[in-house]
């Protein structure tokens, strides 16, 4: 069986073989776009070489990105875990040309790699192009000899890609793969990705720029047209292996089986315990990739993000049956893993852990707490014939006991119940509203008290100088 390590390095290697130059991924936190809370795509490292505001010594490149989507648009936490193939964490495995080669040759680059390469059954193989894109249509017909019913036209909404409003844009194809006639969820006898059939699983997204869009909505030829493709390395794994879900994959397998032996299940109780096992899998990844980027937990945009996600897998794992820390132990897989190719998880290892450990221990100290009130407050609601947690209770999970909203939502639905999410939100900007009038009374007197001191002014020397003497001439006392 081939390994997701071996299908990483083959996917480089084809391409350095074409004349693509290897770059390394970029970290999760984007260091040219501050609309991004997270690296999300293989092409966030190239955005301003396909804009033209940069230039590198190559214009061709394969990369495999460390990617996060748990945020925006992409905001799909609750599935983790329940779904097979939904991540917070994953690898974007990519080929791009900047103004060097396009449609056809990216059209015979996937082909050959799936076909010749990674020697795929051709006959279960399907591309959708955009319904216009009589060119990716014929390609497809003379590259790979794909018959036309094989080759399916979708519209604007799945098979265009734009960068925004304006600016680069232009059609995509995606190859699927045939999962069998068994797994059809549409029943039609055209069954086919237009329908969003479980049938068939897409897997690579080749982007075709050749278009400016311009802001009063028309196109121009792009004078250097440019490819980006991207394919989840979680996701062609999985069809390589020939399993049904990503966690059945050598990606999340070894996790979830020292997951295993530290509670000393068997096979058949990780079975029916699968949703917590997959949720600690997947989030051991993501927090392990994270502060090995520099992230750690708090309470604002990615440091939330964190700290939500760890918080989340540790409520999972307390629901398995661990009473202490348990997430620097898988963490420690993820590292032994993935760290031969992603150096800086070894370079990092004592701090990813010891981190790690620090926010689950501060966490764990009100986790029981606070899943008693819940479970009280559960009780309470039935009683009255209400499913729903009142704003101002979730308010206070997260207040007093560090539940995040998410978390509390999570917990709430195993117990039927819902969030009043207006009234938290309501509740949340009082206790912020508050707290900015506390701030300025505490400003406004500290800066009343240092005017009636009438205190000389100091001289700053902290760049002339390691070292300065100076003479206390008051102290405030009580503030």
């Amino acid at each position: 069986m081939i390994g997701s390590a071996e299908i990483r390095s083959r996917f480089l290697n084809f391409f350095h073989s074409r004349g693509h130059t290897i770059v390394s991924s970029s970290p999760l936190v984007p260091g040219n776009d501050p609309t991004l809370l997270f690296t999300n795509a293989g092409m966030v490292q190239f955005k301003d070489l396909f804009l033209g505001l940069e230039t590198r010594p190559y214009r061709r490149a394969v990369t495999s990105q460390k990617c996060m989507r748990v945020s925006g648009k992409h905001n799909d936490l609750d599935s983790v875990g329940p779904s097979p193939r939904h991540h917070t964490f994953f690898e974007m495995l990519g080929n791009f040309s900047f103004g060097d080669y396009f449609k056809e040759e990216a059209i015979d680059a996937a082909w050959t790699f799936l076909t010749d390469d990674l020697k795929m059954d051709a006959t279960r193989l399907l591309v959708t192009i955009y319904e216009d894109d009589d060119e990716a249509f014929d390609l497809w017909r003379r590259i790979a000899g794909l018959e036309p019913e094989r080759i399916v036209r979708l519209g604007k909404k799945t098979n265009f890609w734009e960068m925004g409003e304006i600016g680069p844009c232009g059609p995509c194809s995606e190859v699927h793969w045939d999962r069998g006639p068994e797994t059809c969820s549409c029943g039609r006898p055209d069954c086919s990705p237009a329908y969003d059939c479980d049938r068939w699983l897409e897997f690579w997204n080749l982007v075709f720029m050749q278009y400016e869009q311009h802001q009063d909505g028309t196109m121009t030829p792009l004078p250097r047209p440019s490819i980006d493709t991207g394919m989840g390395l979680e996701r062609i794994t999985a069809i390589l292996q020939g399993v049904e879900s990503n966690y059945d994959t050598d990606l999340f397998t070894p996790i979830m089986a020292r997951t295993r032996e530290l509670l000393g299940h068997d096979e058949a109780t990780m079975r029916e315990n699968q949703v917590p096992y997959r949720v600690i899998a997947d989030h051991s990844r993501a927090i392990t990739f994270l502060i090995a980027d520099g992230v750690l937990p708090g309470n604002e945009g990615r440091n939330y993000v964190l700290r939500l996600i760890l918080r989340r897998a540790a409520r999972f794992g307390k629901r398995l049956g661990f009473e202490g820390p348990f997430l620097a132990h898988t963490a420690q897989v993820v590292i032994d893993t993935m760290g031969d190719h992603y150096v800086e998880l070894r370079e990092r290892q004592d701090f990813i852990r010891q981190a790690i450990t620090q926010e689950e221990e501060r966490f764990l100290t009100t986790l029981s707490t606070g899943l008693a009130r819940l479970e009280g407050l559960a009780d309470r609601l039935r009683q009255e014939g209400s499913s729903v947690i009142p704003g101002d209770e979730a308010f206070r999970l997260y207040d007093t006991y560090g539940f995040p909203p998410e978390l509390t939502r999570d917990a709430a639905a195993e117990l039927g119940l819902t969030i009043d999410e207006t009234g938290f939100v309501a509740a949340l900007e009082d206790q912020r509203r508050r707290a900015r009038s506390v701030q300025r009374f505490t400003v406004q007197a500290e800066a009343e008290l240092y005017r009636q001191m009438e205190l000389p002014s100091n001289a700053f020397l902290g760049y002339e100088g390691h070292r300065a003497q100076g003479r206390v001439i008051a102290l405030v006392r009580d503030g």
